[in-house]
């Protein structure tokens, strides 16, 4: 019996039970083999897989380890994650980029912000509490190019997601980042402050022979779902502001909330932390509250 050649690759596109897998050669449109369901996993977009290809169809045999991965999105093997954000039509809210910042911490994934639009609007705010914060801040604008090639640098040699509430200019970036995607741009709705849906799915955008970006939906896809398999005693790790902090508290089991002697709060009080990075925590401290961990081994 003919044995098929087995060739690896990484899933670039999904959609619709459909892999298109970059191998050495060429992108080729995959199923994925029925057995994959006894493992539990699901290809994801830029999952390392093997293939067999017959009568020119591929089949995904076996996914490769992964360093990590996201359900919402749905993607694996993340190096960075750029978040997206703007003072101006649609207007973000600082605790969308900490509930998102605070997942991708909790997998020790670094996260960039890119303010765009700011030729409308420098976002002063935003940069003072993310700078502070400790994280890579980039002031950008599609529109007219600032902050475009610092991005670029940035994204050099990794897979990388953009994320970012709709109308805020994800896919305008990719676009000034490689004009030969001409990738749609949703004009944002002034009456309702934000954009129409223009990324349907996941998939991996090759600016270099060695970078990627996964373009992914508006922050309504990082839902409570995504956020359930975050424990609460887990997420004060994932504020790498707080780190300095830990361990400094008067009680070992702190929670960070209204224990005496809270080195986390006496830093907030005394402006050292950034207010609105706590009162986030807060907020997800208690979502993370309503977790059991039997839930999670379902």
């Amino acid at each position: 019996m003919m044995h098929n050649k087995v060739l690896t690759g990484r899933i670039v596109r999904s959609l619709s039970g459909f892999y298109d897998v970059q191998t050495a050669d060429s992108v080729i449109t995959c199923r994925g083999r029925g057995s994959l369901r006894r493992t539990g996993m699901t290809p994801l977009t830029g999952d390392f897989v093997e293939i067999t290809v017959e009568k020119g169809k591929g089949m995904v045999e076996r996914i490769l380890p992964r360093k990590n991965c996201f359900v919402r999105p749905a993607v694996a093997n993340v190096d960075a994650l750029v978040v997206f954000a703007a003072n101006t039509n649609p207007v973000t809210d600082p605790f969308l980029i900490d509930r998102v910042a605070a997942i991708a911490g909790d997998q020790e994934v670094p996260v960039y912000l890119c303010i765009n639009k700011c030729d409308l609007d420098p976002a002063l705010d935003l940069q003072k509490i993310y700078t502070n914060a400790g994280f890579s801040v980039i002031c950008a604008s599609a529109e007219t190019g600032e902050g475009v090639e610092a991005l670029r640098a940035l994204l050099r040699g990794k897979l990388t997601a953009f994320t970012g509430n709709t109308g805020v200019g994800k896919s305008s970036m990719l676009n000034a980042l490689c004009p030969s995607l001409s990738l749609p741009t949703g004009e944002v709705s002034e009456k309702l402050g934000r954009g129409r849906h223009t990324t349907r799915h996941v998939e991996l955008y090759c600016l270099d022979d060695d970078t990627f970006v996964a373009d992914t939906p508006g922050f309504s896809s990082f839902d409570t779902d995504q956020m359930d398999v975050l424990l609460k005693e887990n997420l004060q790790y994932a504020f790498l502001d707080f780190a300095q902090y830990l361990g400094c508290c008067q009680f070992r089991d702190c929670s960070h909330r209204a224990e005496p002697g809270c080195s986390i709060r006496q830093a907030v009080e005394s402006g050292v932390l950034e207010k609105s990075r706590y009162d986030s925590y807060l907020r997800l401290y208690e979502k993370a509250e309503q977790v059991k961990l039997w839930e999670l081994n379902k």
